[in-house]
């Protein structure tokens, strides 16, 4: 049986096992395929195992004897889904592996931009300290989160998480989500409502019909003046033009992004160098354990599909 990796360089700098794939069949890894070298690489392919390669219609018909598809993600849209069911080949995810690092970098951003922490760490090395008069100088803002209210959209297993931490801060937490959901504890809101209560707002929402861009000139003319935007969700939730002026014009004091519209960023992004704008390249996953684990249930799928148990099937 062969398996492909149509791009492991997404999951591995060198430092992850495939050996869990390996006592299971021939393993066959590229670093990162082209979606015109996608349907030869996979042509003898009895396992896909991909992260963003597009697995079309096309690349299923050009590999005959694929039977199943591992996505090494939670989300599945690269894959055409309905066409898979159509040809028997199941297709899997990994859900819930990322949880942790996501609400870590929450956080991070956070802190940072709270804080100023960077900000003191580049004066001090810069010798400013050691000039200092006093024993302690304090030019650059840093306000204290506990008390602060912090606006949670999207309520699953990632916001839930980032609600408790909030909450052992001291943080003020609402939520909105489609959904009310049972049992939680804390405050449910409209969106305009917590919008203009809000210090911070986070998105752990889909990406859907109705989020796309739903946080445009209009949602932030809502938003307290100095609140803070963290979005580790999906790029195209925000109208990044939109961030852009309001960052510029002082409406926002801050924004922590791991994801963008395009990714990798190009060149023409309108939120290259805006100001107190943290932008990371999409690594809330990127945690060596979080990789790990990654691999572990992915291979775990596989393993199951090959017995005959099925797990984390998506179509």
């Amino acid at each position: 049986m062969q398996i492909v990796f149509t791009d492991a360089d997404t999951v591995t700098s060198g430092d992850m096992s495939f050996a869990a794939f390996e006592r299971l069949g021939d393993v066959v890894r590229y670093g990162v395929t082209k979606p015109d070298e996608t349907a030869g690489r996979v042509r003898d392919a009895d396992v896909i195992m991909c992260n963003k390669t597009l697995i079309t219609k096309e690349v299923m018909d050009a590999a005959p004897n694929v039977r199943y598809i591992g996505v090494l993600a939670t989300g599945t849209n690269n894959v055409d889904l309905a066409y898979a069911k159509e040809k028997g080949i199941t297709v899997t995810n990994v859900p819930g592996y990322s949880t942790d690092g996501v609400v870590q970098l929450v956080f991070s951003y956070i802190l940072e931009l709270c804080g100023s922490l960077s900000k003191y760490r580049d004066s001090v090395n810069a010798g400013d300290w050691k000039r200092s008069r006093s024993f302690s100088y304090f030019p650059y803002p840093m306000t204290c989160i506990s008390g602060k209210t912090i606006g949670i959209v999207g309520y699953g297993t990632i916001g839930s998480r980032v609600a408790k931490v909030a909450d052992a801060f001291g943080m003020r937490v609402i939520v909105n989500s489609r959904t009310k959901k049972p049992g939680c504890a804390y405050q449910f809101a409209n969106m305009h409502d917590l919008l203009a209560e809000s210090d911070i707002v986070t998105l752990h929402c889909p990406l859907t019909p109705e989020t796309k861009g739903m946080m445009n000139g209009e949602a932030f003319a809502e938003m307290k003046r100095g609140a803070i935007l963290i979005n580790t969700s999906r790029g195209p939730v925000v109208d990044e033009q939109a961030l852009r002026d309001a960052l510029d014009s002082g409406r926002l004091g801050g924004a922590g992004l791991d994801v963008l519209e395009t990714e990798p960023m190009r060149e023409d992004c309108p939120l290259f160098g805006a100001p107190n704008c943290i932008i990371t390249p999409h690594i809330a996953w990127a945690g060596r354990e979080t990789r790990e684990r990654l691999l572990a249930v992915a291979a775990e799928n596989l393993s199951s599909f090959l017995q005959e148990k099925i797990m984390n099937k998506v179509n």
